[in-house]
């Protein structure tokens, strides 16, 4: 177990179902298959819905930070969402990160993130000033990554018809850590707040 002084880095998700990470599997072995050098897949298996991130807290941080995300989610019962959509930031001419977008009942989705946000502020957490832009990370094109090699990467990407999409209900709200490792980030499960019906 960790030790009170120790810091920890964390953030809040909503953790995908089985059949969720499965489609993102496969839409990734679809685009895989061109073998980009300068993209960097993201474990289908690690993909999540963040909220909100944290970075570096202190352990003894946690029960308070639980406290504030189940006042957060008080008032907001289990909703539906779904994957939708292929995206880029900064778009997908040029995209640095390719994204699945989400759709179904967004604005629950976002009061849920704004109580968040606003539950976490007295803590010390500062309020997020880009404006909240629900999706999952698929890719993160690598630093090195020429302009012509995002450009062909952003073609591919939107000439792959994404037309399936995955529904999944939404029943929980997680902290999660973060353990950055040589081989990739490893995600565990510090709390899970349940929304109420």
């Amino acid at each position: 177990m960790a030790h009170n002084s120790e810091q920890i880095r964390s953030f809040i998700a909503i953790e995908l179902p089985r059949n969720v990470k499965d489609g993102l599997a496969r839409l990734r072995s679809e685009l895989e298959t061109a073998e980009h050098p300068s993209v960097k897949w993201v474990n289908p298996e690690s993909i999540h819905l963040t909220l909100k991130f944290l970075g570096n807290i202190p352990f003894k941080q946690v029960a308070e930070i639980t406290k504030a995300i189940e006042a957060a989610s008080k008032g907001i019962s289990p909703f539906h969402l779904e994957i939708s959509g292929l995206g880029g930031f900064p778009n997908l001419k040029q995209p640095r990160v390719l994204w699945v977008g989400i759709g179904g009942e967004i604005d629950k989705l976002v009061s849920l993130q704004q109580n968040i946000d606003l539950a976490l502020s007295p803590l010390g957490f500062a309020k997020e000033e880009r404006p909240f832009v629900p999706h999952l990370t698929l890719a993160r094109l690598r630093e090195g990554a020429s302009p012509a090699g995002k450009k062909s990467f952003g073609e591919l990407v939107m000439s792959t018809s994404f037309e399936i999409s995955y529904p999944f209900d939404v029943e929980a709200v997680s902290l999660m850590r973060s353990q950055l490792t040589p081989s990739g980030a490893i995600y565990t499960r510090l709390f899970m707040i349940k929304l109420e019906t």
